[in-house]
């Protein structure tokens, strides 16, 4: 341990600050101090010697220049047990600074501002203080670092504890949270920078810097998320797990979103949320999504919001105990009391909820009820997948498919109402695991098969749960088809139309099995593979 006999102070967050200058006035410590800071200390009635005066040099250049200069910097990063570092100093006249408590300029703050002016992000910009940290944290050994008032209050007892110097432990801490706070601070700016970069048709595409100049992804990534929530556990109990958050985008999602009543979320929560919302920001019309394990066991849209949760309830009532709805429109009170009487509910994710519908839903006690303001379609993302020691990244699927993106492959043409049950189910498929089908009637899904390692047996499946619905259904397949054989099953079961992207060396025995058993297909030269 090393006594502390002389503290550079510089802050901006000035919160703290009076009982810790106090404190080490005390002590008999030495202040250093800049600007604002040193008034302040002044103020007081604390003795405060400024860093102009011991430099010889004045703070210049609007404050841009203040503690750059050898007699600081000499000051931090001089080793103490070192014979020739120790001569230096004495030889150019630099004294040694036991202790440094900087804070940073309020960048994140001001580029939240609304309106904020570029060139005021740029003034906002600290260069001296993350310059003096990482000076100090290099040499946290023989330098106390301070870079969170939150700490003061911990240091000023480690003081006193140890007669005026820092204990070890506590020297190592500190140094290490500065890395952390830098980090960040030049994340932030990053990504401040790079936005501005693309606004201005520098490069092209992206969130927070994903892309490159040249559209293509980045050699180096560098993803800046901060804790939102601890979580009781991962998918299992057994497991540790937190949320955390991307600070520099703004969508409207699960991260963003509003937690109105009910328990804590769960990590499977959160997911299974995500998944409810994204699926009915599909829709102009009122819809409704109801998730289990992340796949939904039924979607419905409807001139009703109410219509397009029953509906959507309907598909699989018996999947969707302990299940999650996602709603496009304001929850209104006939919807929810549709929600209430639906039995076992986890959450409910939508827009906004009228008065008299949280009336209903707040009286069942652990109902989860999330509220995410109006939404604004499908956001362009990125999708982000860990595996051990790496990330997969990639385009959000946001494909969109019409009437003027389908081609008729078969010698039955669907009809206006076919096409638009087709549609339908293909803006489904693609949030269900492959392997996917999607049978639908109209606007509401009656079947679905996910998850299976053979289509066909995903298209038994989504037969199956259909309950006799089949017949009259569409059918929407994720994949092409590469056998006949769901085709065949398809026709057993009533199925009069299928949509699928096409592309198998086996089309044409696929289209064949088709026209013999009278089933439309059309293709979209586009598949949704969900892993």
């Amino acid at each position: 341990m090393r006594e502390i006999k002389r503290a550079l102070i510089s802050v901006s967050d000035k919160s703290g600050l009076e009982e810790l200058v106090r404190g080490l006035n005390e002590l008999g410590v030495e202040i250093l101090s800049t600007g604002g800071t040193s008034k302040l200390i002044q103020g007081l009635g604390i003795p405060v010697r400024s860093v102009s005066d011991y430099t010889g040099f004045p703070e210049m250049l609007d404050g841009r220049v203040k503690t750059l200069h050898p007699k600081i910097h000499g000051g931090l990063l001089s080793l103490r047990d070192k014979k020739d570092h120790m001569e230096q100093v004495k030889k150019h006249g630099i004294e040694l600074i036991d202790m440094v408590v900087v804070n940073l300029y309020p960048f994140e703050k001001t580029v939240a501002k609304e309106g904020v002016k570029f060139e005021e992000a740029i003034e906002n910009i600290d260069i001296g203080g993350p310059s003096m940290l990482r000076s100090a944290a290099k040499n946290f050994k023989d330098v106390v670092v301070v870079c969170d008032s939150a700490r003061y209050g911990e240091i000023l007892e480690d003081l006193k504890k140890n007669k005026g110097a820092i204990s070890d432990e506590l020297h190592f801490k500190l140094g290490v949270e500065v890395f952390e706070k830098t980090y960040k601070y030049d994340a932030a700016i990053y990504n401040y920078l790079k936005g501005q970069l693309e606004a201005r048709g520098f490069c092209h595409g992206g969130q927070a810097g994903l892309m490159a100049q040249d559209g293509k992804f980045p050699d180096n990534l560098n993803l800046s998320f901060k804790k939102a929530q601890d979580l009781r556990y991962g998918e299992n109990p057994h497991q540790k797990a937190c949320f955390y958050r991307d600070k520099n985008v703004n969508f409207v999602g699960i991260s963003n979103a509003k937690q109105l009543h009910g328990k804590e979320l769960s990590f499977n929560n959160i997911i299974d949320l995500d998944a409810a919302l994204e699926i009915v920001k599909e829709f102009k019309e009122p819809a409704a999504s109801v998730i289990k394990h992340t796949n939904p066991c039924g979607v419905a849209s409807a001139k009703e919001l109410k219509k397009a949760y029953v509906d959507a309830l309907d598909c699989d009532r018996t999947s969707a105990f302990g299940s999650i709805a996602g709603l496009n429109r304001n929850v209104d009170a006939d919807t929810a009391e549709a929600i209430a009487s639906a039995g076992f509910t986890e959450c409910v994710i939508a827009p906004a909820y009228e008065k008299a519908a949280l009336d209903i839903l707040t009286q069942k006690k652990n109902l989860r009820l999330i509220e995410t303001g109006a939404l604004r379609g499908i956001e362009k993302d990125y999708d982000l997948k860990k595996v051990l020691g790496g990330v997969l990244i990639q385009d959000r699927d946001a494909l969109t498919t019409g009437h003027k993106d389908i081609k008729i492959v078969t010698k039955k043409q669907p009809t206006d109402e076919e096409i638009e049950s087709l549609l339908f189910g293909w803006k489904i498929v693609k949030y269900v695991r492959s392997n996917a089908i999607v049978l639908s009637q109209g606007t509401k899904t009656v079947g679905i098969g996910a998850g299976q390692m053979s289509r066909v047996d995903s298209m038994i499946i989504s037969i199956r749960k259909s309950s006799g619905r089949s017949r009259g259904s569409t059918c929407a397949s994720d994949a092409f088809f590469p056998k006949e054989d769901a085709i065949e099953e398809a026709k057993k079961a009533g199925v009069i139309s299928i949509i699928q992207p096409g592309g198998s060396i086996r089309d044409e025995y696929v289209i064949k099995a088709c026209d013999e058993a009278g089933i439309s297909m059309v293709f979209t030269g586009k598949r949704h593979f969900k892993h």
